[in-house]
């Protein structure tokens, strides 16, 4: 595998741990506003994958398949700690910035070191993962 497929296939499986994080949330919360917004979450990461993945494919390389064992052992975690706390939403949104914490710096650094082939695509996503975590931390700010 080239090492721009393997970069943008790195992006894709973290994008997915974020995206399988927010359907998680949403049956996790009761406020339908947050439900919304984590929708809407969900639909950008999803953007967001089938963008990476049609390069990926569109070089004739091997697409990844699922998320990451990092973002499925914090999956577990963030289940484990939601059943001993008292706000759920409060730390299901935190659980959530910590997702977006760890996408946008994933693709700040891709940026910054990716192949010249990945940049432009990359520059084009960048705009909605910087938005996803700045709604996500502006929120999270807003209920602490």
């Amino acid at each position: 595998m080239n090492s721009a497929a393997r970069q943008l296939n790195e992006l894709i499986e973290i994008a997915r741990d974020g995206q399988r994080f927010y359907q998680q949330a949403v049956y996790e919360v009761s406020d339908p506003r947050l439900q919304e917004l984590f929708e809407f979450m969900i639909r950008a990461k999803t953007a967001v994958i089938d963008a990476l993945s049609s390069q990926v494919a569109a070089s004739n390389e091997t697409l990844a398949a699922a998320g990451t064992l990092l973002g499925r052992l914090r999956q577990v975690y963030a289940e484990t700690r939601a059943s001993l706390a008292s706000d759920e939403e409060a730390l299901c949104v935190a659980q959530l910035e910590e997702a977006e914490d760890r996408i946008l710096l994933a693709f700040e650094d891709a940026l910054h070191d990716g192949t010249p082939e990945t940049r432009a695509l990359l520059r084009a996503e960048f705009p909605k993962v910087r938005a996803c975590h700045d709604q996500l931390s502006q929120l999270k700010h807003s209920l602490g």
